[in-house]
């Protein structure tokens, strides 16, 4: 038993009856394409009901996300030094997983498994070009090193016939 005089009524009462009776008798997922007549909605109208149609942020969520798509798009023209390998791998991760997870949810979401496959191949063009800049760096120090010791080579080999021609 509790002091406070609205618990005991929350405990019993209100709580209890809001937890035994479902919020919707039908389920979200079981809605119908059809009208009140029985005939099947055409074009429009059945986009319009659709359970991941313009009514639901199920739709304007994907709208939002092609924002990103195009972004990373847009940094193909930018040159590979001046992008991100953590940014661009979190995209692709992104894209991944929720392409994934769009076809585990109900309703199935196929407009938003596209924006999001989308998103991954941006992502995962974009980190192949910024792994293919690093190699390309390593590879010309590399050369460079290689470069590097031959002329030193080189000096020494001069500095040793300048030494030998002064002491002549």
């Amino acid at each position: 038993m509790s002091f406070r005089p609205g618990a005991r009524l929350f405990t019993t009462g209100i709580r209890a009856q809001a937890f035994r009776q479902p919020f919707l008798r039908q389920p979200f997922l079981r809605r119908s394409t059809q009208t009140a007549a029985g005939t099947e909605q055409k074009g429009f109208a059945k986009l319009w009901n659709s359970p991941v149609g313009p009514k639901t942020v199920h739709f304007w969520a994907p709208i939002m996300k092609w924002a990103l798509v195009l972004a990373g798009a847009a940094d193909l023209t930018r040159p590979a030094s001046s992008l991100s390998l953590t940014q661009n791998a979190a995209l692709t991760a992104t894209g991944a997983i929720w392409t994934r997870w769009c076809f585990v949810i109900r309703p199935q979401n196929k407009f938003l498994a596209t924006v999001n496959f989308f998103l991954f191949l941006v992502g995962s063009t974009q980190c192949a070009r910024i792994l293919l800049y690093q190699r390309s760096l390593k590879a010309a120090g590399q050369e460079a090193e290689g470069e590097g010791a031959k002329l030193v080579k080189e000096l020494e080999e001069v500095g040793d016939k300048a030494k030998k021609a002064v002491k002549s």
